[in-house]
């Protein structure tokens, strides 16, 4: 190991850095022209050769991943140095691990004196190491406690639907009233609109991005580059800036912010000292409405069901699989899935040439579910009818249709809302009346009108009912809120069916806004005939 010693001359690198995890009190005395003007004074004065300065401004000390520490490392490795100065330890790093490497095990080894001014450590004098570590580890200290405090002060805005991010997402600015508030920016909004539109019309996210690229629609990292300088390194030419790539889409089709929606701490990093982040947190918040949406709400979700179906683009047979994700197979409750069927000649028809069968059965055999095989064609034709026909009946005679689908919900089963309303008001009315009985008891007691004896049996019987009572009103309020909620989905849904009277194709978008699920049923024999079920549930009301 090389030792260094005071007859030999230094050619030295100046290592300059500044981070918000220096603290704001800090900042005028740690800023990089004050330590570059230390340095440079220090090395003059003591005839020490400058062989370079290394300026990480605005890189954490948590970690040596800086662009300008690298190249200093390097330089050492390439021995064009044999000194490293830095104002202070903590300006060499603020992990006590990797600054304690640096300063006990990498620069003795490779023959480098390494001085910290401010806190009168020289390497070449062992006694300024003694309290080195200690200091190492007071930093590293307090950094955790900047990052911390950090932390919850973002969360805390997050949790106010604030928007904190140093560049609004793709179709929005930052409000020039308000940073943490976001506007539409009309000149990027109407790609996300395509790209939605593009989605719900039946398009992969590796199809949408071709189309983006032939229609000539600027990238996100392009506009970006507005904004941000860094964002520069991914235009690498004119026509890169329309180079659309698949995760550039998904992302902006998942993202709640084009619904007005704020979301946070989605993926926060395992520690301060490491880049790396969580998969997926289970505390992330959402919170809602809180600027405008470029896409509306109820669409954004009608794309997300799409997206939780795992619906793919068109396979190599051709087929346009819009049941993905909707099949139930009646007996065990597991997914249909999309099976070639084998004809002994090919149909025309791509969709002749498809069917569905229970995955559990495909998987595991008869021993645990049976087929449940429907050919393609035949849902296709019995849920387009059943749209129709609920289409039609919505049209023709609204009032009786909602009338029809409240009967099948039993929504005014024995105990009818108007009912329950009427036993409501009697029972607040009586539990008033209780009220005015104990305050009266009381008094009476108190008057000596009432004996003790007297008075404890009436207040127990009042009590007892005062309880059975309270109990029943609890009751009462769930049931008329949950009839009143079921009232008005049933209205929601016949005024949606009503949308789709002229119906006659089906599309994702179509299967997705109005139904929940299909369960298919065993094929049987019935009079001679095949006979299958399926049962349709519609969104807001179910299986009608």
């Amino acid at each position: 190991m090389k030792q260094p010693n005071t007859n030999m001359v230094y050619t030295a690198a100046l290592y300059l850095r500044l981070s918000k995890d220096d603290g704001i009190m800090d900042k005028d005395s740690a800023s990089i022209d004050t330590q570059r003007d230390l340095l440079t004074r220090y090395c003059n004065d003591n005839n020490i050769i400058i062989y370079d300065y290394y300026v990480d401004d605005g890189f954490t000390g948590l970690n040596t991943d800086r662009p300008a520490f690298k190249r200093m490392i390097e330089d050492a490795e390439a021995k064009r140095i044999n000194c490293v100065i830095t104002k202070d330890q903590s300006r060499l790093g603020r992990n006590h691990l990797e600054s304690g490497f640096y300063m006990e095990v990498y620069f003795p080894e490779h023959g480098i004196r390494y001085i910290a001014l401010n806190d009168n450590v020289d390497t070449i004098n062992a006694a300024t190491l003694d309290i080195a570590p200690f200091r190492n580890l007071l930093n590293d200290m307090y950094s955790q406690d900047i990052s911390k405090k950090v932390k919850s002060a973002l969360y805390i805005r997050q949790s106010q639907g604030k928007f904190i991010g140093n560049k609004a997402p793709f179709g929005y600015l930052k409000d020039p009233n308000d940073k943490n508030h976001l506007v539409i920016d009309e000149r990027y909004a109407p790609t996300v609109r395509r790209i939605y539109e593009l989605y719900l019309d039946g398009n992969g996210v590796h199809k949408i991005a071709r189309i983006l690229r032939e229609e000539k629609f600027i990238k996100p990292a392009a506009a970006a580059v507005e904004f941000v300088d860094a964002y520069s390194a991914y235009v690498n030419s004119d026509e890169d800036v329309y180079n659309w790539r698949d995760g550039a889409v998904s992302t902006i089709l998942t993202n709640p912010v084009y619904a007005g929606h704020i979301r946070g701490q989605q993926r926060p990093k395992i520690s301060a000292k490491s880049k790396k982040r969580y998969a997926r947190n289970s505390k992330a918040i959402l919170v809602e409405n809180m600027h405008e949406p470029i896409i509306e709400p109820e669409k954004w979700e009608l794309v997300q069901s799409i997206i939780k179906s795992h619906r793919h683009e068109k396979a190599d047979d051709g087929y346009d699989n819009i049941f993905a994700g909707l099949l139930r197979c009646a007996d065990c409750g597991h997914t249909l899935t999309k099976s070639c069927a084998h004809r002994r000649s090919p149909r025309p028809d791509v969709i002749d040439m498809i069917g569905y069968q229970c995955n559990f059965y495909r998987l595991y055999g008869k021993n645990y579910c049976t087929q449940h095989w429907i050919e393609a064609r035949d849902l296709y034709n019995a849920v387009l009818a059943d749209i129709q026909y609920r289409a039609k009946c919505a049209l023709e005679d609204e009032e009786k249709m909602i009338a029809d689908i409240i009967s099948r919900l039993h929504i005014n089963a024995s105990d009818d809302a108007g009912n329950a309303e009427k036993e409501l008001r009697k029972s607040k009315s009586r539990m008033t009346e209780l009220d005015r009985i104990f305050a009266n008891l009381y008094e009476d007691k108190v008057n000596g009108d009432i004996s003790e004896r007297n008075y404890k049996q009436l207040s127990a019987k009042y009590e007892t009912e005062q309880i059975t009572l309270e109990s029943r009103i609890e009751e009462l309020e769930k049931a008329i809120t949950l009839r009143r909620a079921a009232a008005e989905d049933v209205d929601t849904f016949v005024n949606l069916i009503k949308e789709y009277s002229l119906i006659t194709k089906l599309d994702t978008a179509t299967l997705h806004r109005l139904i929940d699920k299909i369960e298919v049923y065993s094929a049987g024999i019935i009079d001679g005939e095949k006979s299958q079920k399926i049962e349709i549930y519609y969104k807001f009301v179910g299986r009608i």
